[in-house]
C-alpha cells in the first residue's frame, strides 16, 4: 500500500488506494461501476458521526408533502461508511441487469471482494467493520412516504431486510455474505433510479465530504453549477453540528480542495 504525501509533506485528503494494480481478483468486481440509489443520495439517511449515533431524525422536503424519519437500533444509526455495502450491492445488481440477467433482492457476495472494491482494509479490522456495518444497516429503521420506482406508499423498513454470513473461516473471518435488500431500495434499482459514483468516492476521508459529494452528484447532474444555502445543505447532510460549526467544517473542506483539488478528482 502506498502512502500519498502532498507537496507540503502533509497527509493527502484522499485515503490511500488500497486496490493493488494487476490483482486478478479485481477484474470481475470492477466491471460493476459504483452506483448509489437517488433517494438516499437526496435525503439524510446515513449518520456522519464516527461514534454511535442514537438520534431519531426527521427530514421533510420543500413541498411539505414528503417526509423521512430515521430511527437507530441499539447499535446506532447506519453510517455513511456503512453505505458502502449498499453501493456495492446496487452496483452488482445493476451490472447484472445491464447484461440482461435475472436479479432478485438477495445478493450473495464475497466479503473480500466487497472490501477491496470499496477500498477498505482487508485485514481483521476490515472484516470486523463489515460485520458491524451489516448489523447497523439491518437495525436502522426508516419511515417514509417518498416515492421509489413510481410507487407511493407509507413504508416502514430497515435499510436491508437481513444479512447472513454463509461461510466463515476458522479464524472467524467471513467469506461469503448474503444480503437481502429492502423493497424500497430494490424498487429504485428496478426503476433505474441510480447514479454512477466515481471510484475515488471510497477514498474520501471525511464523512461530510462523502455526503456533500452525494448531494452534488444527485442535484447538479449535467449542470455546470447548483446552488444551495448552508442551512438547507446542513439539513440535507443530517449534520448534528451547530450552524456555526457546520460553516467552519464546510469552509475547511473548501479550503483543502482549493489546495489539493481532491473533490475534483472524485467528480471527474
Amino acid at each position: 500500500m502506498v502512502c500519498e504525501i502532498t507537496k507540503d509533506g502533509d497527509r493527502s485528503p484522499l485515503l490511500p488506494d488500497r486496490q493493488e494494480q494487476g490483482d486478478f481478483f479485481v477484474c470481475d468486481i470492477f466491471d460493476a461501476a459504483p452506483k448509489g440509489d437517488m433517494a438516499s443520495m437526496a435525503h439524510p439517511i446515513f449518520s456522519l458521526s464516527t461514534k454511535p449515533d442514537h438520534r431519531v431524525r426527521r427530514y421533510e422536503d420543500g413541498t411539505g408533502r414528503n417526509y423521512l424519519e430515521v430511527k437507530p437500533s441499539s447499535d446506532g444509526l447506519a453510517t455513511i461508511h456503512d453505505r458502502d455495502v449498499l453501493i456495492y450491492c446496487i452496483s452488482q445488481i445493476m451490472a447484472a441487469i445491464n447484461k440482461g440477467q435475472k436479479v432478485s433482492k438477495i445478493v450473495r457476495l464475497k466479503a473480500f471482494d466487497l472490501l477491496k472494491a470499496t477500498n477498505r482494509p482487508s485485514d481483521g479490522r476490515g472484516y470486523s467493520g463489515l460485520r458491524s456495518a451489516l448489523a447497523r444497516l439491518q437495525g436502522t429503521q426508516i419511515e417514509t412516504n417518498i416515492v421509489t420506482g413510481d410507487v407511493e406508499q407509507l413504508d416502514i423498513f430497515s435499510i436491508i431486510d437481513r444479512a447472513r454470513i454463509v461461510r466463515e473461516t476458522r479464524d472467524g473471518r467471513m467469506q461469503e455474505i448474503e444480503v437481502q435488500l429492502s423493497d424500497w431500495v430494490f424498487n429504485a434499482i428496478q426503476a433505474h433510479e441510480v447514479l454512477t459514483l466515481h471510484r475515488n468516492y471510497f477514498r474520501l476521508r471525511k464523512p461530510l465530504e462523502r455526503r456533500i459529494y452525494e448531494i452534488a452528484r444527485k442535484h447538479c447532474g449535467s449542470k455546470k453549477e447548483w446552488k444551495i444555502s448552508l442551512s438547507a445543505l446542513q439539513d440535507k447532510c443530517g449534520s448534528a453540528s451547530t450552524s456555526r460549526e457546520f460553516k467552519r467544517l464546510v469552509g475547511n473542506i473548501v479550503a483543502q480542495d482549493e489546495a489539493y483539488t481532491h473533490i475534483l478528482q472524485v467528480s471527474r
